[in-house]
């Protein structure tokens, strides 16, 4: 009997996560959940925790104290591998693409954890393999379609430029049928124009889709605009948590993105 997730739950919940590279605590104890169907932005200065967070959840990193639950499962001891088949789709700051194959098989590589034909079956061509490689071009086609990708389906990645990459990437981190979406930095790169398209595309993909989303990013007007609840670090702790605008208006982001302003500062600027 398969049991049905707990919609009433968090689909992610982290709680008390730390994390420590030698002398340096990295994470301080971070706790917070992200819904289903919810777009969760996560800010902070440079050095503040986010992206060694995200790959505590990725199973990159493996922190030393706390919980990551996803869906009722515990990530903390979860082998790396296991993510993409529980429901976890990445991309990184740095796009991580194979540049001479095609975007068409790039995209493909992510749907590999779907297939449940052996070797000999898909050595036999059996017809459980054409079925899958049936599925799995539908999908493919379907993301073409979404991220305004066939026209270049058949163009080696590296020859794209930089912005259609990030797309690229992202089809590949959707095939693989996520439940949580994780965007490490997907503005990075990008002009005006470009910003404003992946603002649209991270709703559309996540009505589409029917899936989260968490972000690390430093655009702060893409955050603020897309993001269902902000999530903000400083120095590995949480310092705000809450819609777009109370965390905007929290005063310790404020202090955090634009330094402390005391008595002794406004005297001097007199």
């Amino acid at each position: 009997m398969v049991t049905q997730p707990d919609r009433s739950a968090p689909l992610l919940r982290i709680t008390g996560v730390k994390m420590r590279f030698g002398g340096v605590m990295a994470l301080g104890g971070v706790s917070f959940d992200v819904g289903h169907g919810q777009i969760c932005g996560l800010i902070g200065p440079n050095g503040s925790g986010k992206t060694t967070l995200f790959n505590c959840i990725s199973g990159i990193y493996r922190h030393i104290e706390g919980d990551i639950v996803f869906e009722g499962t515990s990530l903390s001891n979860m082998p790396r591998h296991r993510m993409a088949s529980l429901g976890l789709g990445r991309t990184f700051q740095n796009v991580a693409l194979f540049k001479p194959l095609s975007v068409r098989d790039n995209i493909l590589v992510g749907a590999h954890h779907l297939g449940k034909t052996g070797f000999l079956a898909n050595a036999l061509r059996l017809p459980a393999v054409f079925t899958e490689d049936n599925a799995a071009e539908a999908r493919l086609n379907e993301l073409l379609e979404l991220l305004d990708l066939k026209a270049v389906a058949s163009t080696p990645a590296g020859a794209l430029p930089f912005g259609t990459q990030k797309r690229v990437e992202l089809a590949r981190a959707l095939i693989g049928r996520p439940k949580l979406l994780l965007l490490d930095e997907p503005a990075g790169g990008l002009n005006h124009s470009e910003v404003d398209e992946l603002a649209d595309m991270i709703h559309r993909i996540r009505d589409h889709f029917r899936l989260s989303v968490l972000l690390v990013e430093h655009h702060m007007s893409l955050v603020m605009r897309i993001s269902d609840k902000v999530v903000a670090l400083e120095f590995g702790l949480k310092i705000a948590d809450g819609t777009p605008d109370a965390v905007r208006n929290e005063p310790e982001v404020i202090r955090a993105y634009l330094g402390e302003t005391t008595e002794d500062d406004h005297a001097g600027a007199a």
